[in-house]
């Protein structure tokens, strides 16, 4: 599988495969929400050099940066990207180094938007399947990036002395979400050529690089780059602690959530059902997520009663916020589909069901894709949204079952089953009291249950496995000697997977994890193993790479746990799910 996690398309498929776009009017609402943008972000540049005392005359080119910026510039990775772009920003030169953290923000949302502007404009172009759905993820990932990033800047300049809209957690979770969407963006394109390509890559040249160096610079004067870094030994305290919950949901959750996660369905008065019978409110779960309103900050419950529904590709989209899907049960209420990359799809393409509204609920129904390990990539359930939760669900698949892709996320009680790479991407993830199961692959294949895709040091970003059990299917655990299980392989450069207190089978390989290619990212990455048991747990023959270690400090353990990776403690609890925010009781 390569960087890009696409299937390669068979010789002559484009041949019979254009799409040509219905008219619609994305594009035109594009446009109008970016020239919108434009005037906020104009209104917010001017208010940054009002604020410092700086007059900036226009024309006049500063040639040499200041000291703060210097200093400010060396903290990124892109130091040189950094000066170009601060030194002749409207008041640049002459501000504080605190004032350079919401300047690199703007900037960096300013060009997002003008790239998306830009993207847009070749919406109407004729492309085969395959390119078109790599174009629209890239506008719908871009199109979620200004959001974030905007979101990111009212909380690091609030303007006329107003309350900041987010707390540092959420600024680093913004901000690595909105490097990982431009990452899965490129991704998508990684092995087709022609000119969509070339427009998308022209105009989006930089972007990640612009985004990372706002990211360390945010990091780097609120303290957080610390966690972010490895090896975490020895690092200071964060500033914020939480005092240890169990069986009771993050803080993040209302009261009223957290009694819904543990009520009955029938003592839940649900505002939509979704019946296939007609018995309900309406037939399809496309129905009940198009009365969804938007941005409302009422949480909407969808109660889909049991059946199988397969529909094409259901989306709780970024707009539709706090919406709780429950289910009659784990194989009862099933959700299912079977696009694979080998319809010439990508990856983030094939998701049976997705979710990437903040606020997204799942609880007691089944996520499948059914393509089969023939098909490669098939993603049962993708997640992007923040403070997402999935309570008591099946996540069903081979490859690429379960799509972690940005922002915070927490998994209680599910069973998810995979073959390669099955529980992957960026997010900042627990796992708890989950069933893994790794089931038998193609012959010659090897099983990866993780594939983390962590691209920039400074995100606040992993995958954190937390008193789980780690199982084989039967089928696999009959022929387990022909098949090797490994807990994880680095997708990406960074790439930081953790399993704590979870009890292994003996279908996990001594070496325990793979290498991706190579000796790539062996150096930089971080996997960590603690205090683990069971017969495929055994530490003495695992991979002696300088980013892998053995746990042993309960200090640098509880850094993975709900409370301090995700934030857990703070949100969860309006949710109502039960969860552990420590290592143990």
């Amino acid at each position: 599988m390569g960087y890009g996690r696409l299937g390669k398309p068979d010789p002559g498929e484009t041949s019979g495969r254009v799409i040509i776009p219905n008219p619609n009017p994305r594009n035109s609402k594009i446009k109008i929400m970016l020239i919108s943008a434009t005037v906020l972000l104009i209104a917010s540049a001017i208010a940054v050099a009002v604020l410092i005392g700086v007059r900036h005359k226009a024309g006049n080119r500063i040639d040499k940066p200041s000291q703060a910026m210097a200093r400010t510039c060396s903290r990124t990775l892109y130091p040189s990207l950094c000066l170009n772009s601060l030194i002749n920003y409207p008041g640049a030169n002459s501000a504080s180094d605190s004032d350079l953290v919401h300047i690199s923000v703007n900037l960096t949302l300013q060009r997002f938007g003008k790239g998306l502007y830009k993207a847009s404009d070749i919406n109407n172009l004729q492309m085969n399947t395959q390119i078109r759905s790599a174009y629209d993820d890239c506008l719908e990932l871009l199109e979620e990036s200004v959001d974030l990033l905007s979101h990111s800047l009212n909380s690091v300049f609030s303007g006329d002395g107003d309350s900041p809209t987010g707390s540092t957690q959420d600024v680093m979770t913004w901000l690595s979400a909105a490097l990982t969407n431009h990452d899965t963006c490129t991704d998508g394109f990684a092995n087709v050529t022609g000119n969509v390509k070339d427009h998308i890559s022209e105009n989006l040249k930089d972007l990640s690089e612009l985004v990372s160096n706002a990211l360390a610079i945010y990091a780097a004067a609120n303290g957080d780059d610390d966690f972010s870094r490895i090896p975490i030994q020895n690092r200071r305290r964060r500033l914020m602690e939480f005092e240890t919950h169990h069986d009771e949901f993050p803080k993040w959750m209302s009261r009223r959530d957290r009694k819904l996660m543990n009520k009955s369905v029938s003592a839940i008065q649900a505002d939509i059902i979704v019946a296939k019978d007609g018995s309900g409110t309406v037939k399809t779960i496309a129905e009940a997520i198009k009365k969804v309103p938007e941005k409302s900050n009422h949480r909407t419950i969808i109660y889909v009663k049991a059946g199988r529904y397969e529909e094409n590709n259901l989306k709780v989209g970024r707009k539709k916020m706090n919406v709780m899907f429950i289910g009659d049960g784990k194989g009862k209420t099933v959700i299912t589909g079977g696009k694979s990359v080998s319809q010439h799809l990508t990856t983030f393409h094939t998701a049976s069901f997705a979710a990437t509204g903040a606020g997204f609920i799942a609880r007691d129904m089944t996520f499948e894709n059914y393509a089969g390990p023939n098909n490669h990539q098939a993603v049962a359930l993708r997640i992007g949204g923040d403070h997402a939760v999935v309570f008591r669900c099946n996540v069903i698949g081979y490859q690429d079952t379960l799509y972690v892709h940005s922002q915070r996320q927490f998994y209680r009680e599910c069973d998810i089953y995979g073959t390669v790479d099955f529980i992957f991407g960026n997010a900042a993830v627990v796992l708890q009291n989950c069933n893994i199961y790794a089931r038998k692959p193609m012959a010659n294949q090897k099983n990866t249950i993780t594939a983390q895709n962590r691209k920039d040091p400074n995100q606040n970003t992993g995958i954190s496995i937390h008193a789980c059990k780690i199982m084989a299917t039967p089928d696999l655990q009959a022929s387990k000697g022909s098949f090797s299980t490994y807990l994880g392989r680095p997708w990406k450069m960074y790439s930081r997977t953790v399993y704590m207190l979870s009890n292994m089978g003996d279908h996990i390989h001594p070496h325990g994890w793979l290498e991706w290619n190579g000796d790539f990212a062996l150096n930089t990455l971080y996997y960590g193993e603690y205090m683990n048991f069971g017969p495929g747990a055994a530490v003495g023959q695992r991979v002696t790479w300088p980013g892998y270690r053995v746990i042993k400090s309960v200090e640098e353990a509880s850094k993975f746990t709900v409370s301090k990776f995700i934030y857990g403690s703070s949100w969860l609890p309006s949710t109502g799910v039960s969860f552990l925010a420590g290592l143990s009781t």
